[in-house]
């Protein structure tokens, strides 16, 4: 299995983190949660998420599903 680095970034004043696992074109849309939205690219695949106001989450651990489709 090929080993691909994870761009993690917060912004600590803002309060958002935003993960991505692949550095490709797509775009954000909403989750379950509306502090939660996902990247995809145009075939459903998920590229990474992003989370607004995280200090705010009660939910300690955060759980996530993310629905895209996943790669083949």
């Amino acid at each position: 299995m090929e080993r691909r680095p994870v761009k993690v970034w917060y912004d600590r004043e803002a309060d958002y983190l935003e993960v991505i696992f692949e550095a490709r074109e797509g775009y954000f849309r909403e989750t379950d949660n509306e502090q939660v939205m996902e990247k995809i690219d145009a075939d459903g695949n998920v590229l990474g998420f992003s989370v607004t106001r995280l200090s705010t989450l009660s939910d300690v651990p955060l759980s996530l599903i993310l629905e895209g489709r996943k790669a083949a």
